[in-house]
């Protein structure tokens, strides 16, 4: 099977992360966490122009890409990680999320302070320390 392959994007505006805030039933439980912005590579597409589609549908923004931060592999699928600057545009939800927003399953964009990174819910909190330290690096 193949590894599904994202990417996400980082970014920090006025020392504040862009994060989608999640809600979802899970086994009948109300689980809520921080996720990084990003989706699903397409055909024919680079993982630096996947985080700037992906950014543009999810939260209607235009950003540039400033640097490679780093990955995460599972058994179903690699992220990768890139520190992104907001250069047009005001976060609002869209895209796939937005459609799906429900009660159970809820979207909502939120800004989440850096000095609060390590007392959230959120994954990959060592990569985020990188975008906001401009730690970048090669692929």
């Amino acid at each position: 099977m193949d590894k599904r392959i994202s990417s996400r994007g980082v970014i920090i505006q006025d020392n504040q992360i862009i994060t989608l805030f999640r809600r979802k039933k899970r086994e009948n439980k109300i689980v809520e966490y921080y996720a990084i912005p990003g989706g699903g590579l397409e055909e024919n597409e680079t993982i630096e122009e996947c985080v700037v589609r992906e950014l543009k549908e999810e939260l209607n923004v235009d950003v540039e890409v400033e640097g490679y931060i780093g990955k995460r592999e599972t058994d179903t699928g690699i992220q990768y990680y890139f520190g992104c600057k907001l250069i047009n545009g005001t976060p609002i939800l869209g895209g796939e999320e937005k459609e799906r927003n429900n009660p159970e399953n809820y979207y909502e964009i939120r800004y989440l302070s850096v000095k609060d990174l390590y007392q959230a819910d959120i994954e990959a909190k060592d990569l985020i320390q990188k975008a906001i330290n401009k730690e970048y690096s090669e692929y």
